[in-house]
């Protein structure tokens, strides 16, 4: 295959296009951006800043990508957007590079989806197979792990950890971080169970689902603090490493509260 760039579409010296990269009518290409194997930029792509992406990922109309965060103390420091492999980003979404105050960089995994007008600010971290619903919006500094949905309309506060195979129902507004196989929902979202789909989707084992339940009891129940439950289910669950995952995930220094039931 032979790259394919159509005749509207400007290139800036500097730019690295692989030889199998297919670019649409009127898109804008950087001079410091980097296009991997078979990525492919439907019409209308503007991708600015130190921004890589890799391969078979898909941009399509109107997205802009790499361009200045939208934070008032960004000064023009150097900072980059990595892009990884076999994503789909839709229509009007805008992904944000990093700050000198988050590492100066905003990563994102492979296989994500983040459908239309998805907003993803600076320095936020996103694992592999994550999907951002239509309008989902990241603030800036928030970690969304492996298998994470965003649901559509949702916002998510700046510095909030999202766990591997949580679920954010549409609509939500989420202030506190959410566990691993957490669900939560709620225009002031709250924690409302566990994605139990998710976890049967993936094939978790059904004794992990099992202590996962049993995990949720002990962590959420009305006796004591949330530290003293802590340390009453790592002393029963923590050789489950799925269960673990969640323990630890709370035990983790956090600028933010864990969202919990009403």
């Amino acid at each position: 295959m032979i790259v394919t760039i159509h005749s509207t579409a400007i290139i800036e010296d500097g730019a690295t296009v692989h030889d199998t990269t297919e670019i649409g009518p009127y898109c804008v290409v950087g001079s410091n951006v980097k296009l991997d194997a078979n990525v492919v930029l439907h019409s209308h792509v503007v991708i600015a800043g130190n921004t890589s992406i890799g391969e078979g990922t898909i941009v399509f109309p109107f997205a802009s990508i790499g361009h200045q965060p939208q934070d008032l103390k960004f000064d023009g420091e150097k900072s980059e957007l990595i892009i990884g492999k076999n994503n789909r980003i839709r229509e009007h979404v805008t992904i944000n590079p990093g700050t000198s105050g988050g590492g100066l960089v905003t990563k994102i995994g492979d296989n994500c989806l983040l459908m239309m007008s998805a907003h993803v600010a600076h320095d936020c971290i996103i694992g592999n197979n994550v999907i951002l619903v239509n309008n989902a919006t990241l603030g800036g500094h928030v970690e969304v792990d492996d298998f994470a949905i965003i649901g559509g309309l949702s916002a998510v506060h700046q510095f909030v950890r999202i766990g591997r195979n949580a679920m954010i129902g549409g609509m939500s507004g989420v202030e506190n971080d959410v566990i691993p196989f957490g669900m939560v929902m709620g225009e002031r979202a709250r924690l409302s169970g566990l994605n139990l789909v998710g976890m049967k989707r993936h094939g978790l084992p059904r004794d992990d689902i099992s202590s996962l339940q049993s995990v949720f009891k002990t962590l959420f129940s009305d006796e004591g603090t949330l530290s003293e439950r802590l340390e009453k289910a790592k002393q029963t669950y923590s050789d489950n490493p799925t269960a673990k995952e969640v323990l630890d995930f709370i035990g983790t220094d956090s600028s933010r509260a864990i969202c919990q039931p009403k």
